[in-house]
C-alpha cells in the first residue's frame, strides 16, 4: 500500500473519493468538500490548508482522508486551545498541526474513508500514514474529530481517544409529531405545544425548500442570516457567499432550507443537510426577533421533516442543553489525537481520563432529566 498527500480534494476524481466515502453522510462527499475549496472557504488565508491523504494499491484508490494543515484551532468544535497554550508556554510550536475533519461541521461520520472490504487493514494503514506525516515533518499533533465510535475504539496506541457530548433526537418509529409528543411527560408535552403555537404565530408562513424549489433569492436571504449569526458567534463567518452557490449547484437534493416568510420578506431561516438516515442541522439566523422562532425552525421543523421522511435521527449541531426539553438527548461524540512528544502525550492522556469520567457522568445525569415519560426513557 502507498500513502500520498495531494493539495485538494478536487485533485482526486470524484468517483474514487465517493467510492470510499459511500453515500450515507453528505459532508464527506466529494461535492461538499470541493464546494469548500472552490468557494475559498478553505485554502490560503483561512488557516485550513487542504492536504487530503490517498491510500493506493496497484494504482487503485483504496482509501482517502479529509486532511488539513491547520494554522489555528478555529472552526473545529472539539477544541484544543488549552493544549496549544501549554505547548507555547513551554517554548514549543503547536501550529501547524494536522486535522482530519470536515471543516466547520460538528457532525459525526467516518473520517478514514475506505472502499468496502478495506476496513481493518486500510484503517491501520491510514492511521500509520497520519503518524508518519506528523513525525517526519516535526508537527505537534494529529487530530481526528467527530469520528465514529468504531474508529475511536479501533485506533491503537499511541492514539488517544476523547469523548464529548451532543444532543440528538431519535425517531422511535413515530408516524407523526403528535406521536413524539405522546412519549413526553404531560408537563413537557403541554410546554412544547404552547411553544410551537407561539412560534407559529409570528405572522407569516414557514417553508420547507429542497431540490428544485431552492432559488438564488433564498440563498441571498440565508446569507444575510448566516452573516449575522457568524459575526456574533465567531467574529466573522467561516463560509464565503460562493459556498452557498456551490452547494446550490451540486447538492440541492441534499439540502433542506427552512425559511420563515412574513409580509413577503424572509425573516429567519435554518439550513439542514439530508443524510441517508439523518437530518443534520447546521446554521440558523434571523433579521427579526420572534418568540421561540429559533426553536421552531431549528428543532421542531427538523423533527417534522425527519418523521415525514422516515429518517432515524436529527443531529442539531454543537452545544445546547436547551435542546433537552425539546426531545434531543445527550449522546457521546468521539475524537482521536496523536501527540508525538511523549511527555505531552502523557499529560493529555491523564487529562482525557478525567474528562471522560466527567462527560460520562454528565450524559447519564442529563438523560434522567429528559422530557420523556419514565416508561419511554432510554
Amino acid at each position: 500500500m502507498e500513502i500520498s498527500l495531494v493539495e485538494a480534494v478536487g485533485a482526486i476524481p470524484a468517483r474514487d473519493w465517493d467510492a470510499c466515502a459511500g453515500g450515507d453522510n453528505p459532508f464527506t462527499t466529494h461535492r461538499f468538500l470541493t464546494a469548500l475549496e472552490r468557494s475559498g472557504s478553505v485554502g490560503e488565508g483561512t488557516g485550513w490548508l487542504p492536504r487530503p491523504m490517498v491510500l493506493r494499491e496497484g494504482g487503485e484508490v483504496l482509501g482517502v482522508v479529509p486532511l488539513y494543515l491547520k494554522l489555528h484551532s478555529q472552526g473545529e468544535y472539539i477544541f484544543d486551545h488549552a493544549w496549544a497554550d501549554a505547548v507555547e508556554r513551554a517554548g514549543g510550536s503547536y501550529y501547524p498541526k494536522l486535522q482530519v475533519a470536515v471543516p466547520f461541521t460538528p457532525a459525526t461520520g467516518p473520517r478514514l474513508l475506505l472502499r468496502p472490504g478495506q476496513d481493518a487493514r486500510g484503517r491501520q494503514a491510514l492511521l500509520q500514514g497520519l503518524q508518519a506525516v506528523a513525525e517526519q515533518n516535526g508537527l505537534s499533533s494529529v487530530h481526528i474529530t467527530f469520528c465514529t465510535a468504531e474508529e475511536a475504539a479501533s485506533a491503537p496506541a499511541p492514539w488517544l481517544s476523547r469523548i464529548g457530548e451532543q444532543f440528538h433526537w431519535e425517531n422511535r418509529n413515530y408516524a407523526a409529531y403528535d406521536d413524539f409528543l405522546a412519549a413526553l411527560s404531560s408537563r413537557k408535552r403541554k410546554a412544547l405545544r404552547k411553544e410551537r403555537q407561539a412560534a407559529q404565530g409570528f405572522g407569516g408562513r414557514i417553508l420547507h425548500l429542497t431540490g428544485s424549489a431552492l432559488r438564488p433569492e433564498h440563498w441571498d436571504a440565508f446569507w444575510t442570516f448566516y452573516q449575522d449569526t457568524g459575526a456574533r458567534k465567531w467574529g466573522r463567518p467561516y463560509l464565503t457567499r460562493a459556498f452557498f452557490d456551490e452547494i446550490h449547484a451540486t447538492m440541492a437534493e441534499d439540502i433542506l432550507l427552512v425559511l420563515a416568510e412574513r409580509d413577503g420578506r424572509y425573516v429567519a431561516g435554518a439550513l439542514n443537510f439530508i443524510g441517508r438516515d439523518t437530518l443534520y442541522g447546521r446554521y440558523w439566523g434571523a433579521v427579526e426577533d420572534h418568540p421561540f422562532l429559533h426553536f421552531e425552525l431549528c428543532y421542531h421543523q427538523a423533527i417534522d421533516f425527519a418523521i415525514a421522511k422516515g429518517l432515524s435521527r436529527v443531529e442539531a449541531g454543537a452545544q445546547g442543553e436547551h435542546k433537552l426539553a425539546r426531545g434531543y438527548l445527550p449522546v457521546p461524540i468521539w475524537s482521536l489525537h496523536h501527540l508525538p512528544e511523549a511527555g505531552f502525550r502523557q499529560a493529555v492522556s491523564d487529562y482525557l481520563q478525567r474528562e471522560r469520567e466527567a462527560v460520562s457522568e454528565d450524559i447519564e445525569a442529563l438523560q434522567d432529566l429528559g422530557p420523556f415519560r419514565r416508561d419511554q426513557a432510554i
